[in-house]
């Protein structure tokens, strides 16, 4: 997997972007189903910037998130997936329930977050902007959620 990357690989792709006078973007999120969702919202995201990196919760964190029955897709499927869309550059995994620390290694240019986040509730918020970023939010383009397809899925299959 060519995005996927270490905490170290992107530092150090951090630094040369830097150099270069790259905007660096940064969201990220469990993408547990990727659906047409994440594809809008992760395009919105990178035409902010040049480069896009997306921080993927662990399974362990996204099971401390979002329960005991997910993610339905692993870690590393998750990252395969998201490394292969056109909008997305990077893709490193963190095992901590917040970003926090990923972002404080990073120090993005831009954070991002979907606009169900009040931009004053954005974890990284007071770093990146400490730094001289910037801190915005994306609409979402339809009332999609991986929770909602499971629901749909199962729903459907009922006896």
């Amino acid at each position: 997997m060519n995005g996927l990357k270490t905490l170290e690989e992107i530092k150090s792709i951090r630094k040369k972007l830097k150099e270069e006078n790259l905007k660096v973007v940064f969201t990220n999120g469990c993408f547990d189903l990727i659906h047409a969702g994440h594809v809008d919202y992760l395009s919105k995201a990178r035409a902010l910037g040049d480069v896009l990196v997306v921080g993927l919760n662990s399974d362990i964190s996204v099971n401390r998130i979002k329960g005991d029955k997910r993610p339905i897709l692993l870690e590393n499927e998750r990252a395969f997936i998201l490394s292969n869309l056109k909008p997305v550059n990077y893709v490193i995994i963190f095992k901590e329930d917040t970003p926090a620390q990923l972002i404080q290694e990073l120090i993005p240019d831009i954070l991002v977050k979907g606009a169900d986040w009040p931009i004053d509730k954005i974890i990284g918020k007071d770093i990146v902007e400490a730094n001289g970023g910037e801190v915005k939010t994306i609409e979402f383009i339809n009332n999609q959620s991986t929770s909602k397809i499971i629901k749909s899925i199962l729903d459907k299959y009922k006896s």
